[in-house]
């Protein structure tokens, strides 16, 4: 079969690129064959049909001013992509199309080419941006669903993205346009969602229940050696930014009786500086900054756990199912799509988002387990990512899905 993969970037820039890449690899592995098409970047990967990519934008900082009207009509809707992919179509000849990531850089104009071109259509969500046009249900670092109801207004009221009036409102008007023009549920024959969470959360916004599939996140065990033995620190991977909740995690963890754990946090962000600051005199806490490769393999191989203390939906990190894969127990807030990624006890821990005492509590009873029984739930752990998000497993479902659309 012949697959045509579009994302925004063509590089790994997080977790929705592993899974798009991820993705690609699998049913190239599997006999089909694929092309891809992005917005161009200085970082993007080697790709034989990058002569069709659009010229990259920066949407970094927009204002309000006439020379920032051209980037504003290709954030909404890009003429340059759309005329770059209808080439690329016209050459490959794809049966069918996998959108993920598109908004404000391919933007829903690759939507019309492939409708017009009557190529069958799925795109995988890996945020809310078609129900929330600030992408997380948030303002002022607490959940907000003020947009509920096409109120797409609220987000410019709110300043909700990039705390910024002119950025609010310009993705305020790219909701609005694609929900006046329907852009997306008519030219999309299935919404794939890697969580339940997701999933009801569209419907609760009235988006068609037939209409999206259920497909969890996958990764590659092959390369993921478990190390079920309990490590001496707790382990957090991530951005640094007030909707993770790291505050939370350093104020729990310097309320733990136990003095043994180290916490060890991975990650860079806005709020780097700010939680060095308050860390200053807490010798067991160490941050280790932006890990890749290796480094970041052997950092959570050897961790005793993981903690995701979020405050916001998270939808299905992939930062989890890492965590899982590598036999490691995950201590989790019980919020969006976290809860369906962890067995309250089997393996990990659950605890109510932004509870700075339930986090404690959390806390101090996995420090406190003999090694054994750490051990059984990092076993445990590996043993669930194997059952239900193997490559293989993963395949079959996108397989029942691509040739449903076909017919």
């Amino acid at each position: 079969m012949k697959i045509l993969f579009l994302n925004n970037y063509f590089y790994i820039r997080g977790g929705s690129e592993r899974v798009f890449f991820g993705e690609m690899d699998l049913m190239r592995n599997h006999g089909h064959e694929i092309a891809e098409f992005a917005r161009r970047h200085s970082l993007d990967m080697p790709s034989k049909y990058s002569h069709f990519f659009p010229q990259d934008i920066v949407t970094d900082k927009i204002s309000i001013s006439w020379d920032a009207v051209r980037t504003v009509k290709e954030i909404f809707y890009s003429v340059s992509a759309r005329d770059g992919l209808d080439k690329l179509i016209s050459q490959f000849k794809p049966a069918i199309a996998h959108v993920h990531n598109m908004y404000g850089r391919l933007t829903t104009s690759v939507l019309d080419v492939l409708s017009q071109r009557r190529i069958p259509t799925l795109m995988t969500l890996h945020d809310y941006k078609v129900v929330c046009p600030s992408y997380r249900f948030m303002f002022e670092n607490h959940i907000c669903e003020d947009c509920k109801g096409a109120r797409y207004y609220m987000a410019v009221k709110n300043h909700c993205h990039k705390n910024s009036f002119a950025a609010s409102a310009m993705v305020a008007m790219e909701s609005y346009f694609n929900e006046w023009f329907n852009r997306y549920k008519k030219n999309v024959r299935y919404f794939i969602s890697p969580s339940r969470f997701l999933e009801n959360k569209l419907i609760e916004f009235g988006w068609p229940e037939r209409q999206i599939k259920f497909v969890p996140n996958f990764l590659d065990l092959s390369e993921f050696d478990p190390n079920y033995s309990a490590g001496d620190y707790l382990l957090y991977l991530g951005r640094l930014s007030e909707e993770k909740g790291v505050a939370t995690l350093i104020k729990a963890f310097t309320q733990l009786k136990n003095d043994k754990p180290e916490l060890v946090i991975v990650g860079d962000g806005p709020m780097r500086k700010e939680l060095e600051e308050i860390t200053r005199n807490h010798s067991r806490i160490r941050f280790a900054g932006y890990l890749s490769g290796s480094a970041l393999r052997e950092v959570t191989q050897n961790a005793l756990a993981v903690v995701v203390p979020s405050v916001c939906y998270e939808n299905a990190p992939i930062s989890i199912l890492e965590a899982l894969a590598y036999g490691k127990p995950v201590i989790g807030a019980n919020i969006g799509g976290i809860p369906e990624m962890i067995q309250n006890g089997v393996n990990g821990y659950l605890f109510e988002s932004g509870n700075c005492n339930d986090l404690k509590n959390a806390l101090e009873y996995m420090i406190n387990l003999p090694a054994a029984e750490i051990e059984k739930m990092g076993m445990d752990a590996r043993r669930i990512v194997e059952r239900e998000n193997s490559s293989e497993s993963h395949y079959l479902k996108l397989m029942d899905i691509y040739q449903e659309i076909q017919a």
